[in-house]
């Protein structure tokens, strides 16, 4: 009987210690720090957050924002990761100082609790034109698009549609406790241990069911981005991307003009690999680009041709190319911010650039110009002394060397002991003359 008994009560021991683990589970939050630009890296980041969350059974996730923006792409998969979580995701405008701007503002009216901390602001979506003003007809089809898109998810969370169109319509923008009163966000809270109490207790309705949140006291777990993904994203700035850049073309010049010492080359292949990662991420001028290898090119044929014509026209197509980066020609969206290339920083590499090249260039213009002092004609000059009389060949020892001698057109016999120099070279033998010595 008694094992008749015992599988059963086995059972029930593991669905008691399920449940507790659950419990356990439960009472922990995850946390997601975002903070810079809206990439392909923070999308995938802020997915396999969520999708750890929902494995792990955590209470909630919390998103700590701050951004200026990002591209549209990877905004909307945040978006749609978001309003399809088991895990009630709750988006922490912080800390204070902290902005969520344009794909900011999209991804905050997005979560299921919206937060602030003092001292932030949430706004600003409007599209900006890149050089210029944008024609009327398309940027009234990409503002309506986007007015149509943020409304919907605004009207989904209970939030202000009305302020939420005007924000991209007109690039208005909210401090956090006008964002409060305009019913833009839910709460305000003054740091993380303040929005665990805050949030505590309130019923949250996910796409899978309504969830009543236990998070005073909660354990938070930070969930960290991978050291690939915080590589891939520093890079994807504007400036740093312009710099990798900048320093993988002087390396590259650098090999190309003392070939053969591979660390100059090897390195400024990888920043340049680098370089062009960030670039695919983000809205890139390759008319830009394409002025930038120009001049690169302009450069290097000046190294070989030692002049600075060429070069002169190779630092105004980099001038250009860097002003243009950053300048693509397409409507840009709602949820990008304005990206630029520090003009400080242009003006800085440019003159880098430039002193490079005229140290690269007058070097070479200066041994061009040098007299030469290696090799067989180095020995033009020399002295040494005839080891083999010179009738008129012979042996001679200049620097420590032997040399088939012949003494010059009226030198007459040269006998060996000898002191000799060196008139010219022909070919292996060297021409020579008896030194005198007047006594």
């Amino acid at each position: 009987m008694r094992k008749l008994f015992r599988p059963p009560l086995f059972i029930l021991v593991l669905l008691l210690l399920s449940s507790l683990m659950s419990q356990a589970q439960g009472e922990e939050v995850r946390l997601l720090v975002a903070q810079g630009v809206i990439d392909p890296i923070m999308a995938r980041f802020i997915e396999r957050g969520l999708a750890q969350a929902e494995r792990e059974g955590a209470q909630c996730v919390i998103i700590q924002l701050d951004t200026p923006g990002g591209l549209d792409s990877s905004m909307r998969k945040i978006i749609q990761k978001i309003m399809g979580s088991r895990v009630p995701v709750v988006v922490y405008v912080a800390p204070a100082g902290a902005r969520a701007a344009s794909a900011g503002l999209f991804i905050t009216l997005a979560a299921h609790i919206a937060a602030m901390a003092p001292a932030t602001n949430i706004g600003a979506a409007h599209p900006v034109a890149v050089g210029g003003e944008l024609p009327e007809a398309m940027e009234a089809k990409v503002v309506n698009d986007a007015a149509a898109y943020i409304r919907g998810i605004a009207e989904e969370r209970g939030r202000n549609a009305a302020w939420a169109e005007e924000a991209v319509r007109r690039s208005v923008s909210l401090a956090a406790q006008e964002a409060l009163e305009e019913n833009v966000i839910d709460l305000i809270a003054d740091n993380l241990e303040d929005l665990l109490q805050r949030i505590d207790g309130r019923e949250v309705k996910t796409a899978w069911g309504e969830v009543t949140l236990g998070t005073a006291g909660a354990e938070v777990r930070r969930i960290e981005m991978s050291l690939p993904e915080r590589l891939i994203h520093a890079i994807i700035d504007p400036n740093i991307a312009y710099i990798l850049l900048t320093l993988g073309v002087f390396a590259l010049i650098a090999e190309f003009r003392y070939p053969g010492m591979f660390i100059p080359g090897l390195s400024g292949v990888i920043m340049l690999i680098l370089a062009f990662v960030a670039f695919g991420n983000l809205p890139v001028n390759w008319g830009g680009v394409v002025l930038i290898i120009i001049a690169v090119i302009l450069f290097i044929i000046d190294i070989f041709v030692a002049g600075f014509i060429l070069s002169i026209f190779g630092g105004i197509a980099f001038v250009l190319g860097s002003l243009l980066l950053f300048r693509p020609f397409k409507i840009p969206s709602p949820a990008l911010p304005k990206l630029t290339v520090n003009p400080w920083l242009i003006a800085g590499m440019t003159a880098l650039l430039g002193g490079f090249f005229i140290l690269i260039i007058s070097a070479a213009v200066r041994a061009q110009r040098a007299k030469v002092t290696s090799g067989a004609e180095g020995l033009i000059g020399a002295t040494g002394v005839v080891t083999s009389a010179l009738a008129p060949q012979g042996t001679v020892r200049v620097r420590g060397e032997e040399w088939t001698a012949e003494a010059v057109e009226g030198e007459g016999p040269i006998e060996e002991g000898e002191e000799v120099t060196v008139i010219a070279v022909e070919g292996v033998r060297l021409k020579v003359a008896k030194i005198w010595k007047g006594g």
